[in-house]
């Protein structure tokens, strides 16, 4: 498969939190609304369908309507669905929907219902990467016990199965030796509490989670990290860092979702099985938040 020269999953893309109902259901016209607020605070683009946006709460309908109408929102060039599923006849099922839908890439797990081999993670890539969209690989060892290793995706990106991988295992000094395998595999940001460390070793752009809450100021830190500007994002990523490092946690999207209602955007409630924060987690986010505020960040 060739690669378009332009690679849209480079810069800011968000993992875009889903606005939702009191009665819980998908909120489109604000979901419409928060994409463009996003891209004109200097956001690249958007990926629907991550787990920050629920998608495995989502009916399968709830789930096409949110790529189209990200769509409609921004044009395909900047939305980057997640079309990951248990299984990849699934999977490419969905990537084919965001190709027909107009979108330029696709980001996706491996098999995670199972603990699966590198035989069984190759096939499940080469199935959905016949959609014919670029495929940027999710690395998410922590939540799906499948971890895909620098060796794993040098040999997903030689078979010409992956373009680019999202990298979330905390683990910065895979940069080096991914840039080594596979000097042509563009390294994404996975995690907002590493975004200085990986900016530093090359990466090519970010899958964001708080800039659902602080565009302007997350994308400033990350122009300055990847220009290498230490000046500029190394005391800026001190005052985020302690929110940023939510976006690790299990309860990362109510964390999110609370701070975009404390900056007067709407985050909303969560769909079980998710519950509400505890009041000593409510009250860290809340604290770190007004103090981002206080500091001019949003």
């Amino acid at each position: 498969m060739t690669v378009p020269q332009h690679r849209p999953w480079r810069g800011v893309l968000v993992a875009t939190a889903l606005p939702l109902t009191a009665e819980l259901a998908v909120d489109h016209a604000r979901f419409a609304d928060h994409c463009t607020w996003l891209v004109e605070n200097g956001c690249d683009g958007v990926v629907p369908n991550g787990s920050l946006g629920e998608y495995q709460v989502l009916t399968p309908e709830e789930r096409a309507e949110v790529v189209e109408t990200a769509v409609s929102a921004l044009g395909g060039e900047r939305v980057m669905p997640g079309v990951s599923a248990y299984g990849a006849a699934e999977a490419r099922r969905w990537a084919e929907h965001a190709r027909d839908a107009g979108c330029a890439s696709v980001m996706l797990l491996p098999p995670n219902a199972y603990r699966a081999d590198e035989r069984s993670v190759l096939a499940h890539f080469e199935e959905v990467a016949k959609a014919g969209l670029p495929v940027v690989a999710y690395n998410n060892p922590i939540d799906t016990k499948v971890d895909l290793v620098p060796e794993l995706l040098a040999k997903l990106h030689r078979e010409g199965f992956v373009q680019a991988v999202k990298e979330f295992s905390g683990d910065p000094r895979r940069a080096y030796r991914l840039a080594e395998l596979a000097p042509e595999l563009d390294l994404l940001i996975g995690a907002d509490d590493v975004l200085l460390e990986l900016a530093v070793a090359g990466a090519k752009g970010w899958v964001a989670g708080y800039p659902n809450a602080l565009p302007r100021a997350s994308v400033q830190l990350y122009r300055a990290a990847v220009a290498g500007d230490l000046d500029t994002a190394l005391p800026l990523y001190r005052q985020l860092h302690q929110l940023l490092r939510w976006d690790s946690q299990v309860e990362f999207v109510q964390a999110i979702k609370l701070s975009m209602d404390i900056v007067g955007r709407h985050g909303g409630p969560v769909r079980p099985p998710r519950v509400p924060l505890l009041p000593e987690q409510e009250a860290a986010v809340r604290a770190a938040t007004e103090k981002a505020v206080a500091a001019g960040l949003a």
